[in-house]
C-alpha cells in the first residue's frame, strides 16, 4: 500500500433516505482512488437495509446501526468504530462526491503532513448551483469562531484515524440534538493543528429541503446555546459572538418566542450593530417578515441562517 494512499473507510449516517443514500455509495465505490475504500453505512433510529452490504476486497460496502447516542454524532461516532481504513472521511446521505475527491485529498495529507483535509462544494438548491471553495486562511481557528465556512462542509472532510481517535477526538453525543457537531467537531481540529484544503469544488450537496435540522428552532438553540458555553474563543470575539447569538435571536423569533428574540437580538447587536441576523430576528418578533421566506431566500444563495 502506497504511503501517500493509505486505506480509507468513509462514513455515511443516514435516516429513512433510501434513494438518497444509494446515490451516495455509488459515488463513494466510484471514487478513483488507488487503494481500498470501505462504505460504512450507519443507520441510525431506523431499521438496516443488509441487501446494501458489499464483499469487495476494493469497495467493501460494511452496514451497521448506530449503538450509541442517536443522532448523527452517536452515527458518526459508531461508523469509525466499525471502521478499518487508516484515514476516515464522512457523506451525508443526501451528498455525492466527485470521483477525485479522496486521491487529491489524501494527496494533499500526504504533502502537507496534516491530520485533516478538506476541500470545495457545488451547493445545489432547486435549479441552481453554486460553487463555494475555501481557502487555507478561512479554516483557521480565529477564522472558524468568527464564521461558520461552510465551504469545509463535513461532507469534505478526510481525517487521520489517529488523530480522530486522540488528538481531536470523537464528535461530541452531547450536543442537543446533534445540531452542528460538525462545527464544533471543526473548532477542535483547527485547534489541534493546521487544516490542508483542495481548492476545489469535489462534493455536490444537496441543500436546504432535505436537512433534517430544516425549521427545527428548538433545537438550534438549544445546542447553539451550548457551543457558547463550551467554546470560550466566543468571548474573545465579538464579531462571532455575535453571529452565533444573532442565530440564537432568529431561532426564538421563528418559534413566535418575540421576547426572547428582541432580547437576544439586543445581546447581539452590543456586540456587533453589523450582524444582520439581529436585525432579522427583529423583524421577525414584530411581524413584518416571515421567518420561512428569510430562510428561502438564504437558501437560494446556497446559506443558512
Amino acid at each position: 500500500m502506497s504511503p501517500e494512499f493509505p486505506s480509507v473507510s468513509v462514513i455515511v449516517a443516514t435516516h429513512d433516505r433510501p434513494e438518497l443514500l444509494a446515490r451516495a455509495i455509488a459515488a463513494v465505490r466510484a471514487q478513483d482512488y488507488p487503494a481500498s475504500v470501505q462504505c460504512v453505512v450507519v443507520f441510525d433510529q431506523a431499521e438496516p437495509d443488509p441487501a446494501l452490504a458489499r464483499d469487495d476486497s476494493d469497495r467493501p460496502v460494511t452496514v451497521v446501526t448506530n449503538s450509541r447516542t442517536p443522532g448523527l454524532a452517536g452515527a458518526r461516532n459508531a461508523g469509525a468504530a466499525a471502521a478499518s481504513g487508516e484515514l476516515l472521511a464522512f457523506c451525508d446521505d443526501d451528498d455525492e462526491w466527485l470521483p477525485a475527491k479522496l486521491r487529491l485529498q489524501a494527496a494533499r495529507l500526504a504533502e502537507t503532513g496534516a491530520d485533516v483535509a478538506v476541500s470545495g462544494i457545488h451547493v445545489s438548491y432547486g435549479d441552481k448551483t453554486i460553487t463555494r471553495v475555501p481557502r487555507p486562511e478561512d479554516v483557521t481557528h480565529t477564522e472558524l469562531l468568527r464564521r461558520r465556512v461552510m465551504e469545509a462542509h463535513p461532507s469534505t472532510v478526510v481525517v487521520r484515524r489517529a488523530a480522530f481517535l486522540d488528538k481531536i477526538g470523537l464528535v461530541d453525543e452531547e450536543i442537543p440534538g446533534s445540531y452542528a457537531e460538525d462545527y464544533d467537531w471543526m473548532l477542535r481540529a483547527a485547534e489541534a493543528g493546521p487544516i490542508a484544503v483542495v481548492a476545489e469544488p469535489l462534493v455536490t450537496v444537496l441543500w436546504g429541503r432535505t436537512s433534517h435540522f430544516n425549521r427545527k428552532w428548538r433545537t438550534i438553540s438549544d445546542a447553539l446555546q451550548y457551543l457558547l458555553r463550551k467554546h470560550p474563543g466566543f468571548a474573545d470575539d465579538p464579531r462571532g459572538l455575535a453571529r452565533v447569538q444573532g442565530q440564537i435571536a432568529f431561532a426564538h423569533a421563528a418559534l413566535g418566542e418575540r421576547p426572547a428574540a428582541r432580547s437576544w437580538a439586543v445581546r447581539t447587536l452590543r456586540n456587533s450593530w453589523r450582524e444582520r441576523r439581529a436585525y432579522l430576528a427583529l423583524l421577525v418578533s414584530f411581524r413584518l417578515l416571515s421567518a420561512d421566506r428569510v430562510l428561502r431566500l438564504a437558501h437560494a444563495t446556497g446559506r443558512g441562517i
